[in-house]
């Protein structure tokens, strides 16, 4: 899959250079380069075209094959078991019940060591973690996805589950979004980086915005039937 990027608070670079990073961020790539064109039509065309869980975008196929290309378990998966190699779908960000809401949660989230430099010793090393979000939604929760990072990362009394330092928020380009079959309200890869401009001060975390580009092959056709909107390949010639 193509896609285009936007650094905030030099959030590429961080990903780049720090060693501990760097494979994580080598995965989230390799990822969503295996995402291809003839992939988002296979499962597309399997699990929703003509069937009886019907939809009328790209939304629920671009999730379901980052879940799988990031191998991603959930907490009820990984109950009693070491959770610090693997990606996390659906992470609360507390670590205390009282927090354990639906609001406040990641996509997906992923632990990390990475070296105290506060301390210039290899051998002390702090908790870290990345956190993503695949934002499908309306435009009016862009403010809250890219906050929900910074949260994570706040070091204050409320005991965090994984201790953000970087966050990547997936989102469709403007094309991506037409061709995709997404309604008009939905925030978008432009949305994310305008918002960054008057929000700089608020998102104190180093945030990478991806933005999905537009398939070159294929758009998702709409139909209407008994009043609801469903969607079909429809191939490019």
């Amino acid at each position: 899959m193509r896609i285009t990027k936007h650094s905030h608070r030099h959030a590429e670079a961080i990903l780049r250079n720090v060693p501990e990073y760097l494979p994580l961020w080598e995965e989230i790539q390799n990822m969503l380069a295996a995402i291809t064109e003839e992939k988002l039509i296979q499962h597309f065309q399997e699990n929703f075209e003509g069937k009886e869980e019907q939809t009328k975008s790209l939304s629920k196929t671009v999730n379901a094959l980052v879940y799988e290309g990031l191998r991603a378990k959930t907490p009820k998966e990984l109950k009693g078991q070491d959770d610090s190699s693997v990606w996390i779908a659906e992470s609360q960000i507390f670590g205390e019940s009282e927090y354990g809401l639906n609001e406040w949660r990641l996509d997906f989230a992923r632990k990390v060591k990475i070296t105290d430099l506060a301390v210039l010793d290899a051998s002390k090393q702090i908790d870290s973690g990345i956190s993503i979000e695949v934002a499908f939604n309306n435009a009016g929760s862009a403010a809250w996805n890219l906050i929900k990072p910074v949260i994570a990362s706040e070091l204050n009394h409320v005991k965090k589950n994984i201790q953000t330092s970087i966050g990547i928020v997936i989102a469709a380009t403007e094309g991506f979004k037409k061709a995709g079959g997404y309604d008009s309200t939905v925030g978008t890869f432009e949305t994310y980086t305008k918002m960054l401009v008057p929000m700089r001060d608020l998102i104190s975390v180093p945030m990478l915005i991806i933005g999905l580009e537009a398939p070159e092959t294929f758009r998702i056709a709409q139909e209407r039937k008994n009043g609801k909107l469903y969607g079909r390949i429809e191939l490019l010639t």
